[in-house]
């Protein structure tokens, strides 16, 4: 009978933990802004947890506790000072006619996050549609300018409405300091206040909504008029792992039908990434047919009109993390044999 008891209290133990692995995962991408490092983050998290679950005293929830571990691991991962950006951050846009792709490394750059690794389930409107501004490619590159533990106490404060007594608690500080490092990383988000961060509404309204359809007929149809029509003045394109990036609809087009030529004919999947509207992109595949993965496209939306393209091209890593298809047939219908995990 102990040896029952015993399994079924770690079963419970464990399944109490695993309850909270969404929202760590979430907590752990605002910080590390890569998918990847976050769910590594969550995984030690959970395997720390684990192993010193019997000094777990109970004098803290659970997801306090969970939290502390967490925070712990970032802090321990952003110890080596390397901040991931958006090639917007990092360089001056380039004119179409010096444009050269010239990748970085993978640790370079904000990555992308499905909505359903980093989100949860909420049945209140103004609760997803804070929790989906929490996560916004522009918000997101804007944590990233804050020290790690700035960053610990805005997201704890302003994103997961942790009380200031909570949050000292967890970094073994004082209310007063973190009133103070709150204080200093919201001054440091006003100074880019003035970004556009992705206005759309959850669900997306009428207008949003034929105007991503508008979005998918021109870029299917690669109708650079139509396209140019539904681009801000100052619509921005980006390509990582390349730190290019275009400013215009006109260089954005004139790039579109050069080099990125081979894209005509594509197809176009709706993801849901970073409470964005998104778009899984396969090209034509000249030599087996059908389509071949290309891009996770991040789109942003402001005041009826494409305010960015963030097209991330490395598909062997994030097509897998979207459980998309490793390629569409000539129907442009998922190929199940090469579905993503």
């Amino acid at each position: 009978m102990t040896d029952v008891s015993t399994a079924t209290g770690a079963a419970a133990s464990e399944a109490a933990m695993e309850s909270y692995r969404r929202e760590l995962t979430g907590y752990c991408y605002r910080m590390l802004g890569s998918s990847f490092e976050a769910e590594d983050a969550v995984q030690d998290t959970m395997i720390r947890a684990w192993r010193s679950r019997e000094k777990f005293e109970g004098r803290s929830s659970l997801r306090s506790w969970l939290y502390r571990i967490a925070t712990n691991v970032c802090l321990d991962m952003l110890s080596a000072g390397n901040k991931r950006a958006r090639p917007v951050d990092l360089s001056a846009a380039t004119p179409l006619a010096q444009a050269a792709l010239t990748p970085r490394p993978d640790h370079t750059w904000l990555e992308p996050a499905p909505d359903s690794r980093v989100l949860p389930d909420l049945t209140d409107p103004a609760e997803q549609a804070v929790a989906k501004e929490s996560v916004r490619l522009a918000f997101m590159a804007a944590l990233q300018d804050l020290p790690p533990k700035q960053r610990v106490v805005l997201i704890l404060r302003e994103v997961l409405a942790w009380r200031a007594s909570e949050v000292a608690e967890l970094l073994d500080t004082s209310v007063a300091s973190v009133n103070s490092a709150l204080q200093r990383a919201r001054a440091t988000l006003a100074e880019r206040g003035g970004e556009r961060q992705g206005e759309v509404s959850d669900p997306l309204d009428e207008e949003q909504q034929k105007l991503l359809e508008r979005y998918v007929a021109a870029f299917e149809g690669y109708d650079m008029a139509a396209l140019t029509a539904l681009l801000h003045e100052d619509a921005i394109m980006t390509m990582p792992p390349f730190d290019l990036w275009l400013l215009g609809p006109s260089d954005m087009t004139g790039f579109m039908t050069t080099a990125g030529a081979g894209c005509a004919g594509s197809k176009l999947l709706p993801v849901e990434v970073n409470g964005l509207p998104g778009y899984a992109h396969y090209k034509p595949d000249p030599e087996r047919g059908g389509y071949t993965p290309w891009a996770v496209q991040v789109l942003e939306v402001s005041e009826g009109r494409i305010a960015a393209m963030h097209c991330f091209l490395d598909t062997q890593r994030f097509f897998p993390l979207f459980g998309l298809a490793g390629r569409l047939d000539a129907d442009g219908q998922p190929d199940e044999a090469e579905q993503g995990e």
